[in-house]
């Protein structure tokens, strides 16, 4: 069972990029109607009733409670995530959750809870004032079956989403929500919190999915029935694809604004495909290592020139693509169905006797390189400025690094700062 339940209008916000977070919530204690509506978690994979009974449910909007003192401990991370231009990024914390600007790095604002308090999920939409927060840790702030709507702009909660499982990770567009379940994942128009689309995945503890961000079409990317497969949703042209991308379990995939490339990784942990989402073609391999490795994050750059990578060994690699959204037809490109075809590689000294020695040596390897602590773990994204990274590690570290995209080696650091010091450090 999945239940739903919203604001009326007008408490209801028109979801946009344009708006900005406040400094201070806007105490709002006008009184508003509350409807609710529920599907089935276990109905097929074919859109609800679209005009379901709707009947009263009161809904209890939770209090914000005033920051505590700077001299509480630095809190514990659960929870990580850049916005979907990689401008900011959230932090969900033991006690409240945190947005901050990348460039320049400062903290925009915090909500700490008293009770309670975790937050195990923050999803933000762009820079506006609307997000998406689920409860975490061993005292989650709210149910872990439940996406909590807030408007920071009322400094609350104006909705709510329940389900029987844990809600593992949400997207947000301007005018979608995606929940993400173990098992299911379910898909709500943003304007009125209908439920459009449920769709069945393999067991997906890490809430795996990806969405488009350019307005129109939307391209929803998740892991599908079987060790390996993704799904691609493509609801402009309503078709499905499937795509065998690996022969062990999905660790990790990233999709461009466009929703044309996708970059996949194992839980091998060594290579990274990118395919094109329209036909499943495999486009390029790249080598992220010979050891196994826990791949924490994918993230492709603006222009989809450059690919970022993340995992436990303590490197941030950066690899050169020589693919663009659309190009199906390239002529490095490959189907799906026979992954294990060598990939041409400029950079490889031993490409003229490709076939004869193992894959490895023909490999294509990252273009640059950052060394962290190895068995942290840190996400990673492109920053604003030419040729640079954006990287968060769940010990609070935020570092920005520069890339020479020419003669690549080592990133230069830039920046580096521990955004869980007390408030009078910023």
């Amino acid at each position: 069972m999945a239940t739903l339940s919203a604001f009326a209008p007008p408490s209801w916000p028109d979801p946009n990029s344009n708006a900005t977070f406040l400094s201070e919530p806007i105490d709002d204690t006008s009184s508003v109607a509350d409807s609710s509506m529920t599907a089935d978690d276990h109905a097929p994979q074919s859109p609800p009733d679209p005009n379901p009974n709707v009947h009263s449910n009161p809904f209890s909007v939770p209090q914000e409670l005033p920051t505590p003192p700077a001299s509480r401990s630095p809190p514990s991370l659960f929870h990580l995530s850049f916005n979907q231009d990689h401008a900011c990024f959230a932090a969900g914390t033991d006690h409240g959750f945190r947005i901050y600007n990348c460039d320049p790095f400062r903290e925009l604002f915090r909500r700490d809870f008293d009770n309670g308090g975790g937050i195990g999920v923050v999803e933000m939409l762009f820079r506006c004032n609307i997000l998406a927060i689920v409860g975490g840790g061993p005292d989650p702030q709210y149910p872990t079956n439940k996406v909590m709507i807030w408007d920071d702009h009322q400094g609350r909660c104006i909705g709510e989403l329940s389900f029987r499982s844990v809600v593992r990770s949400v997207r947000l567009r301007r005018d979608r929500i995606v929940v993400v379940l173990e098992q299911k994942i379910y898909v709500y128009n943003f304007a009125d919190l209908k439920l459009l689309h449920q769709i069945e995945t393999i067991a997906n503890p890490k809430g795996l999915c990806a969405v488009s961000q350019v307005a129109g079409s939307l391209v929803l990317v998740c892991p599908g029935l079987q060790k390996g497969q993704v799904r691609v949703e493509h609801y402009g042209s309503k078709r499905t694809k499937f795509i065998m991308a690996h022969d062990s379990r999905l660790a990790c995939f990233a999709l461009t604004p466009d929703g044309q490339l996708l970059a996949t990784s194992s839980n091998k942990g060594t290579l990274v495909r990118i395919f094109n989402t329209l036909d499943g073609t495999l486009l390029q391999e790249v080598r992220r290592g010979a050891d196994r490795a826990e791949i924490y994050s994918l993230a492709f750059s603006s222009t989809a020139q450059w690919l970022a990578v993340s995992s436990d060994k303590g490197t941030v690699h950066v690899f050169n693509l020589k693919v663009n959204s659309g190009s199906s037809g390239n002529e490095n490109s490959r189907t799906a169905s026979d992954p294990n075809l060598a990939v041409s590689s400029s950079n490889s000294s031993l490409s003229f006797i490709r076939g004869v020695l193992p894959k490895y040596f023909s490999s294509e390897w990252s273009v640059a390189q950052f060394r962290l602590l190895e068995g942290s773990q840190y996400i990673v994204a492109f920053g604003h400025q030419k040729n640079t990274v954006v990287i968060l590690g769940m010990d609070g570290s935020f570092y920005r690094c520069e890339f020479d995209p020419v003669n690549g080696g080592e990133m230069t650091q830039l920046e580096y700062h521990n955004f869980l010091k007390p408030e009078e450090a910023f």
